[in-house]
């Protein structure tokens, strides 16, 4: 199984496959616009800006499950990422990332990169999933871990 399987709405309102990100080298990242974390947005971009054209993408998915820190529509979360950030890269429309309401994506990607001591769980914000050209998940970041710090692991995957 690979994360093509699985349909996600943009943040426009159109659902469309993750197949079409097929040999991509793929962030996938859980985000919010009032966390602490937020300016991570403006690295995210950079990276999405130098390595697009090798096969890259960044995908974010706004979620409003911890503190209620994406609380807006996703018009406003459009708006605030482009007027605040700069950002152009792939972005969906709000998920749960835990739970039963959790999108398939989600339950995915923890089950494929397990965080700290095998949990399943995303612990917060601005958690980072890995993923290579053929949709296998390769790796799981921390919400502090910064997107530069990532740019090593995803050259590795494009060359």
């Amino acid at each position: 199984m690979a994360i093509y399987e699985f349909k996600a709405k943009t943040i426009d309102g159109d659902e469309i496959s993750l197949e079409q990100f097929k040999g991509t080298v793929l962030l996938i990242v859980n985000t919010a616009s009032k966390c602490g974390f937020t300016p991570q947005y403006s690295e995210l971009q950079q990276i999405y800006d130098t390595y697009k054209d090798k096969g890259f993408a960044v995908l974010g998915f706004p979620c409003n499950q911890f503190m209620n820190q994406e609380p807006g529509s996703e018009e406003d979360i459009k708006s605030f990422c482009e007027l605040n950030y700069g950002v152009y890269f792939p972005m969906f429309a709000k998920v749960e990332v835990n739970g039963s309401q959790a999108h398939p994506l989600f339950n995915y990607l923890a089950l494929q990169a397990p965080g700290v001591m095998g949990s399943k769980a995303i612990k917060w914000n601005f958690t980072k999933f890995l993923v290579d050209q053929t949709g296998i998940v390769r790796k799981r970041y921390a919400p502090s871990t910064k997107p530069s710090e990532i740019v090593k692991d995803i050259k590795e995957l494009l060359w």
